[in-house]
């Protein structure tokens, strides 16, 4: 049996991992469509989650009939949450953590979201992880297929020069766990948006972003290069398991 390649690139969904925005998109889709005159409820968005906006908001409409103009709700549902973005978004405890001591250890990044660039890199802005923090960062409107398709993944290793079974997606959603493992990578899957039992398709399942450690990733392979030696915030080593938002700059 050939050998699995170790892990040397890390691709993180945002909306969910890197972000608690998925109640304000939520949010944001429900006060659209009563605008437009529709009644729908928050749960009935989540067979969609993780798909993109196009079907987030079109599957909802599929379910109640009712006809309208993607575009334009589009648009809309993003006027709506980029009004809330700039004093009800924020990173989840421990992502931002977990960015810095990813690339301390020497790992690739990349963002891979179904979302639209403008939210991207609004809600990457608004957390203090900016573009520029990445090697890559891959939306929605770079792919065809969304997930559970593993285009979107399979496009962020290709501009990240890895191949997939050295790449290791963490995801938080239904969707983004078979897209990942119909990439080929491994996938750390966080309940921080579906119950740990609807995300047993993943290698590794942890309660929330804060609890995954540079092994969980790595799937216990350490890397022992210099670049691997973790700074804290004040000069001193971080624990692999250690989690937090007081962290030196990435850039």
């Amino acid at each position: 049996m050939a050998q699995a390649l170790i892990i040397s690139a890390v691709i993180f969904d945002m909306d969910g991992v890197l972000t608690d925005s998925e109640p304000l998109i939520n949010a944001a889709a429900v006060a659209m469509f009563k605008e437009w005159g529709l009644a729908v409820q928050p749960q009935d968005f989540l067979p969609f989650v993780g798909a993109g906006e196009d079907r987030y908001l079109g599957g909802v409409a599929e379910k109640y009939q009712f006809p309208f103009d993607l575009p334009a709700a589009k648009r809309r549902t993003y006027e709506i949450y980029l009004g809330l973005v700039p004093t009800r978004l924020e990173a989840f405890p421990g992502a931002q953590g977990l960015v810095v001591r990813c690339r301390r250890a020497g790992l690739r990044l990349a963002v891979a979201s179904s979302a639209d660039r403008i939210k991207v890199e609004a809600n990457l802005r608004q957390i203090g992880l900016p573009p520029e923090t990445w090697d890559a960062v891959v939306t929605g409107e770079d792919v065809q297929a969304k997930k559970p398709a593993p285009d979107i993944f399979l496009a962020a290793a290709g501009r990240i020069g890895v191949a997939p079974a050295g790449c290791v997606v963490v995801e938080d959603a239904v969707n983004g766990v078979q897209a990942a493992k119909a990439a080929g990578m491994r996938c750390v899957a966080v309940a921080q948006t579906f119950a740990a039992d609807r995300l047993q398709a993943a290698d590794l399942v942890r309660p929330a972003i804060a609890d995954v450690a540079i092994s969980d990733l790595t799937g216990g392979k350490v890397d022992a290069s210099p670049l691997a030696t973790e700074v804290g915030p004040v000069g001193g080593p971080v624990a692999d398991g250690q989690a937090g938002n007081d962290c030196p700059s990435l850039v």
